[in-house]
C-alpha cells in the first residue's frame, strides 16, 4: 500500500499492520488519533489504541488487559517440523517479565531489579564514557562513519555484555542473537528467516545455560550471578528456562532500544541545526534532549495486550480474548499532551512525560541504564564531533517494518572534529 493510500483511503480499508505503516507510522498515527483513537481493524480484528490517556489507562490495568500475549502471537496451523526439531534441542519458552502478569510478574521483576539498582547504574557512567571515547577514536580521523555499526549498537551491547559478565570477544554472537530475537518480534520474517532465528536462539540458550551453571558454582560480580542466586521473599530461585527468558529480554532491551535512540538522536540534530546549537551552548540540556529523542523515536513503538473480560475501551466493545495493540509511538506524539508534537524541542518542559519505556508495572526494567547510556553517549558525541550531516540521501534511510520495534537500519554520517 502506497503512503497516499493509507493516508487517504477510508480507515476501514487500511490496517496499522501494513509494512508501510510500520516503517513510517507517524502520519498514520496522527490520523488515528483524529478519526479513531480506538479502532477495531476489519482486516485483523485487532483493536488499536492511539491516544496518550487511554494507552496509559490500559497499560496500568493488567487485570483487564493482560500481558500474557505470547501464546496469541504463535501462528496457527501446523508447526513446521524443521522448526519443531530445532526447538527440541533447546529449552522451552516461559512467560517471565514482558509476557507475564502479577503476581508472578512481580517475582521475576523483583529479582531482576536487584541487578539494576541505582547504585549499580551510577557506577557504570565512567565505563560508558570511556567506551564512547574509544569508539569515536576508532573513526574520528575519517570524518565519517556508519553510526549504527560503529557506535550506536556497540555502546549498549558492550555495556550489557560486561554487566552480564560474558567476554566481549563474543560480541558478534551477542549481536546475532539479539537480531534473531528481533526477527521473531517483527512478525515479518520469512519461513527461512524464522528457521535461522530459531537456530540462533537455541544457540543462545546453550551458551547462557552453561554460563548460568558456571555462576551457580562460582559467583562473580555480574548480573548473571545476581539472577542465579537471587531470591525474593524466600522464594525458590529461578530455573534455567526462566533465567534464559529473563536474560533474553535484557539482551534485546539492552541493545535495540538504546541503539535506535542514539541513531535517531543524531538524525534529529542533523534535521534541526537550531536545536543542535542550543545543546552546544548549554550541555545541561542533554538529559532533556534524551527524553525528547525517546519521545520522538519511541523505539518500542507498539505493545500487545490481551483482553481478559468483556468490557469496552472508550465505548468500543471488546471481548475476552481480543487482541489490543497500544501504540506508544502515537501516544508520544499526542497533541493533547505534547504541543507541536512532531517538533524537536530540547527545552520542552514535559518531555519526560513520554512513555517510550512503557507505563505501569511493565515499564522497562532497564530504563535507568538506557537513560544513562543515552545521556553519556550524546554528551561525548557532542563534545567530540560537530557539523553532522547525512552521507546519503534522506530517502535512502530504511526503517525495516516490525510490529513492535522501530529503528533505522543504517545511518551513514559525515562530521568534523570539535576544536573548541
Amino acid at each position: 500500500m502506497a503512503e497516499a493510500d493509507f493516508l487517504t483511503k477510508p480507515l476501514a480499508e487500511t490496517t496499522p499492520m501494513s509494512p508501510d505503516v510500520l516503517a513510517c507510522p507517524h502520519a498514520y498515527n496522527a490520523r488515528l488519533r483524529s478519526e479513531a483513537p480506538v479502532m477495531r481493524c476489519p482486516q485483523t480484528n485487532i483493536v488499536f489504541v492511539s491516544d496518550y490517556d487511554t494507552i496509559c489507562r490500559i497499560a496500568k490495568d493488567h487485570e483487564t488487559f493482560s500481558n500474557k500475549f505470547a501464546g496469541a502471537m504463535r501462528t496457527g496451523g501446523e508447526i513446521d517440523p524443521r522448526l519443531a526439531e530445532i526447538q527440541s534441542e533447546g529449552y522451552p519458552a516461559v512467560d517471565t517479565m514482558l509476557t507475564q502478569d502479577p503476581p508472578l510478574h512481580r517475582r521475576y521483576r523483583g529479582m531482576v531489579n536487584q541487578a539494576f539498582t541505582a547504585r549499580r547504574v551510577a557506577t557504570m557512567e565512567p565505563a560508558i564514557e570511556t567506551l564512547c571515547h574509544q569508539l569515536i577514536d576508532s573513526f574520528v580521523a575519517a570524518g565519517e562513519c556508519e553510526l549504527i555499526v560503529d557506535f550506536a549498537e556497540r555502546v549498549p551491547m558492550t555495556i550489557i555484555a560486561e554487566q552480564l559478565g560474558v567476554p566481549l570477544s563474543d560480541y558478534e554472537l551477542f549481536k546475532s542473537w539479539s537480531d534473531a530475537f528481533v526477527a521473531q518480534l517483527s512478525r515479518m520474517a520469512t519461513p527461512d528467516e524464522e528457521l535461522e532465528a530459531t537456530r540462533l536462539i537455541v544457540e543462545y540458550q546453550k551458551y547462557f545455560a552453561k554460563k548460568l551453571e558456571e555462576r551457580r558454582a562460582a559467583p562473580e560480580d555480574d548480573i548473571i550471578s545476581d539472577i542465579v542466586h537471587a531470591k525474593l521473599d524466600d522464594e525458590v530461585p529461578l530455573d534455567i528456562p526462566e533465567m534464559l527468558s529473563v536474560i533474553q529480554q535484557l539482551l534485546v532491551a539492552g541493545n535495540e532500544t538504546t541503539t535506535n535512540s542514539i541513531a535517531e538522536g543524531i538524525l534529529l540534530l542533523i534535521e534541526h541545526p537550531d536545536q543542535h546549537a542550543k545543546l552546544k551552548a548549554d550541555p545541561s540540556l542533554i538529559p532533556n534532549f534524551s527524553e525528547e529523542v525517546l519521545r520522538l523515536s519511541t523505539p518500542t513503538a507498539n505493545m500487545w495486550r490481551v483482553v481478559t473480560k468483556d468490557t469496552d475501551i472508550n465505548g468500543e466493545p471488546v471481548k475476552a480474548g481480543d487482541m489490543v495493540q497500544i501504540r506508544f509511538s502515537s501516544a508520544n506524539r499526542d497533541e493533547s499532551m505534547f504541543p507541536a508534537p512532531d517538533a524537536l524541542d530540547v527545552t520542552r518542559d514535559n518531555a519526560n512525560r513520554n512513555i517510550a519505556f512503557g507505563h505501569g508495572v511493565h515499564m522497562c526494567v532497564g530504563a535507568s541504564l538506557a537513560r544513562k547510556e543515552l545521556n553519556v553517549a550524546f554528551r561525548v558525541l557532542l563534545e567530540r564531533l560537530d557539523n553532522f550531516e547525512l552521507a546519503c540521501d534522506r530517502d535512502d534511510l530504511v526503517y525495516p517494518p516490525n510490529v513492535l520495534l522501530r529503528g533505522v537500519a543504517k545511518l551513514p554520517i559525515r562530521f568534523t572534529q570539535r576544536s573548541d
